[in-house]
């Protein structure tokens, strides 16, 4: 089964209906769970999602979205990778790896270490920077 990694893009395109790619992306996720592939994200991504969604949408909006992931979840259709220490050793390891590429930031360099780790190649992202590091990752939609 293939899993697909989503990114704090991916969580804004699909719950922020004013985002240019809000119908694509969210397509793009329904067909993945209909076709019943593994989803998973990280603490480090959700962090960064929350914190967005609650500047960019309506309270009661970016409240029922957290509570929508949460219960994804809780009933184990979405993944949800913690970053361990070993898990942000490796992340150092990129951001020295990748000197030449600052915008890259931590928390893109986290989900990087985690998709290696898990042998993850395809990204919900609009984020380029994840095709220059020549990993592998491919970027959906």
């Amino acid at each position: 089964m293939k899993t697909v990694f989503i990114d704090t893009w991916g969580w804004i395109n699909i719950f922020n209906r004013k985002e240019s790619r809000h119908q694509e992306v969210t397509g793009l996720y329904q067909n993945i769970r209909q076709t019943r592939k593994k989803i998973v994200t990280t603490d480090y991504v959700l962090f960064r999602s929350y914190t967005l969604l609650f500047k960019r949408v309506h309270f009661d909006a970016a409240r029922k979205s957290v509570e929508i992931i949460s219960k994804a979840i809780e009933e184990r259709y979405i993944g949800c990778e913690w970053i361990t220490p070993e898990r942000f050793e490796a992340a150092q390891v990129l951001r020295i790896r990748f000197h030449d590429k600052p915008d890259i930031s931590f928390t893109d360099l986290t989900s990087m270490a985690v998709m290696q780790e898990l042998d993850i190649s395809e990204i919900i992202t609009g984020d380029a920077h994840f095709t220059h590091v020549g990993m592998g990752f491919v970027l959906l939609p």
